[in-house]
């Protein structure tokens, strides 16, 4: 299996105009900032999705997918997770299978980005393939407007950086597919745990709407 590899390229921040001030208000939970948990993959973009979530009002600590476990970042009791991209596959990418399932299954609503998504599927069953590598580029979505895709138009334009992606004709049953990109699942979301997954990168310049999807987890 190849490794997802090349997300150096594009991994440029932008403001991205689509978030209202509202959704520009700290982000908080009750009387509080949300705790955003951050497991970070080894990976360029990374610190993109930390400044985009900070930039949301989020209160973020960032964790490398190797220094810690799973038991311990529960001890923290974040308010939300989300596992980053990489350039590697799931089973090599530390915690990151067993955080996709288990901080659901504690609740706490979590969000994969590119091998996290992949780690997503591949924590509950699902097979993540080879791909053709895309690197770099563009492609239109459609999405069912729920989720992180709230409120959104469709054919939205996504920044794709990854050589994997999830095989639909082995997806679990206890997934629906939130978002397609060709005959790619662009997304997907468990049918009963708080806890969805982007193939695609919010955080990149090449993504539409990327603050507003981030937003959406967020306030979910």
């Amino acid at each position: 299996m190849t490794d997802d590899l090349g997300h150096g390229i594009g991994g440029r921040m932008r403001e991205n105009g689509s978030v209202t001030e509202s959704q520009r208000a700290p982000a908080e939970f009750g009387k509080r900032l949300i705790k955003c948990l951050v497991v970070d993959n080894y990976d360029s973009f990374t610190y993109n999705l930390v400044q985009f979530l900070g930039e949301l009002g989020a209160e973020l600590s960032v964790v490398r997918n190797d220094q810690a476990t799973v038991d311990a970042l529960l001890d923290t009791a974040p308010d939300r997770v989300v596992v980053s991209p990489g350039p590697c596959t799931p089973d090599d990418a530390g915690v990151s299978l067993e955080a996709m399932r288990r901080f659901p299954e504690a609740g706490i609503p979590t969000l994969g980005v590119c091998l996290g998504h992949q780690s997503l599927a591949q924590a509950f069953g699902g097979k993540v393939v080879r791909h053709v590598p895309v690197h770099g580029k563009t492609s239109p979505i459609t999405h069912d407007g729920r989720g992180v895709y709230l409120g959104l138009p469709q054919d939205l334009t996504v920044g794709r950086y990854h050589s994997l992606v999830v095989a639909e004709d082995e997806l679990p049953d206890c997934f629906e597919v939130a978002a397609r990109g060709g005959d790619v699942i662009m997304g997907i979301r468990h049918r009963e745990l708080p806890v969805e997954g982007v193939q695609f990168h919010p955080e990149s310049v090449l993504t539409e709407h990327g603050m507003a999807m981030l937003a959406a987890f967020l306030a979910a």
